[in-house]
């Protein structure tokens, strides 16, 4: 396991109060870094666990700092609170991490324009405006890293037909995270995508990609949040402009056991990645 120390550094979050979000941010906290999350859940939600207060209460508990900012990434408003709740609690910001994401895996036909503009909205707009945001204190620090949770950009026609109006959302946030660490090459500044390998044991997967079966045949949130651990905690600059599974970094880093992150063979292949990948 990694043992990066993240004392110091200052990551800005959407989303968190749950999943793979919750997940990294509790990584970063327990290597005693700062976590400023950015999200809507205020109160509990009966189909879902947790809050953005439950969260932040957690990542005080395992020894990091963390600071909620009740908003929606939609809003240009709560953007800029965020980055202000990050520069005044912790003087600046090295870490952004582009976790929020609406999945709506409807067919063309059967996917309301309401949902379709949701997607783009939180998933592209939100990936663009956070990073945007955060650019100038990103300039700034030594260990300068944005990391967004999208796919690599699997140009396959099953993945292009499955589910078009989410392949457009996902793949829009990886565009915008190359786009962003193409235009900033000359500076040592991360962008990079990471995402999974199998389905993961969230409440999204049981809730909207095949329940309990699902979550059988899913590995834990804490393989997300090792990789991200590894990623993040390289020099700045060392990696830019990839898309990685999560195995693929993992063994990257001398591990190549991964049964400690539980899931019922078989296991289940993530949306966008082929059986073989990984």
């Amino acid at each position: 396991m990694n043992t990066t120390s993240f004392r110091g550094r200052t990551a800005v979050m959407s989303g968190g109060s749950r999943g793979i979000g919750l997940a990294i941010a509790r990584a970063i906290a327990s290597r005693g870094g700062n976590v400023v999350l950015l999200a809507k859940t205020d109160t509990p939600d009966p189909r879902l666990p947790g809050t953005i207060h439950t969260a932040v209460a957690e990542l005080n508990e395992l020894g990091g700092h963390a600071v909620p900012v009740v908003g929606d990434v939609r809003n240009d408003d709560d953007i800029a609170g965020v980055v202000d709740a990050a520069v005044d609690n912790f003087g600046g910001i090295d870490i952004v991490i582009n976790n929020a994401s609406v999945l709506d895996v409807s067919k063309t036909e059967d996917l309301p324009l309401k949902r379709f503009d949701l997607m783009q909205q939180v998933n592209v707009r939100g990936t663009f405006a956070l990073t945007q945001a955060c650019l100038p204190y990103l300039q700034k620090s030594s260990a300068p890293h944005v990391l967004t949770l999208s796919p690599p950009l699997n140009m396959s026609q099953h993945w292009l037909g499955a589910h078009p109006g989410y392949m457009l959302a996902k793949y829009g946030m990886t565009l915008a995270a190359l786009g962003i660490a193409a235009e900033h090459a000359n500076l040592p500044i991360s962008s990079n995508c990471l995402w999974p390998q199998t389905m993961i044991a969230t409440a999204a997967v049981g809730n909207l990609l095949g329940g309990h079966d699902s979550l059988q045949h899913s590995r834990s949130p804490e393989i997300m949040a090792d990789a991200a651990i590894e990623l993040l905690g390289r020099p700045a600059g060392t990696d830019n402009g990839r898309t990685v599974l999560d195995v693929e970094i993992l063994t990257e880093a001398g591990i190549t056991d991964f049964t400690t992150y539980g899931g019922t063979a078989p296991l289940t292949i993530d949306i966008f990645v082929d059986a073989a990948a990984g």
